[in-house]
């Protein structure tokens, strides 16, 4: 295990390009950071802190394989990143679920598309509106 300080220098070296949005950490919407409890908002920070770590990972490989034919092996490793990057996001809806309210549990649905910059998407407020017509 690296120190956490050897992790972030390592990380920060490989920023995610901004052409990259797939691969960028999503923050919690604010609207459903604010009810978080110290303990739950202490748990998505580890879990962000994780992603970056993978981020940084998936940005470097592909920095490394740019330009060239990436073979079956090298396919398949970032493939499992990118799928592990998928899940720890929806792991983190799982965890947020239990302070909505029921009827906005859907909102913490696994969803194929994920948006760059909230966990919860771009448009929650449009998503709350439609769920409560």
């Amino acid at each position: 295990q690296l120190q956490e300080i050897v992790m972030v220098e390592t990380a920060d070296l490989y920023k995610t390009p901004v052409n990259c949005a797939s691969v960028r950490v999503p923050t919690v919407n604010p609207a459903i950071w604010t009810p978080m409890t110290s303990t739950m908002r202490g748990q998505e920070i580890r879990f962000q802190r994780v992603l970056k770590l993978i981020a940084a990972g998936i940005t470097d490989f592909g920095r490394q394989v740019e330009g060239h034919a990436m073979s079956k092996i090298q396919k398949d490793m970032l493939a499992l990143f990118c799928n592990s990057y998928f899940e720890i996001n929806c792991m983190r809806k799982i965890a947020i679920r239990p302070i909505l309210h029921p009827r906005f549990a859907g909102l913490c649905k696994s969803s194929n598309v994920q948006a760059p910059d909230y966990l919860f998407g771009e448009n929650l407020p449009k998503q709350i509106k439609e769920i409560n017509e």
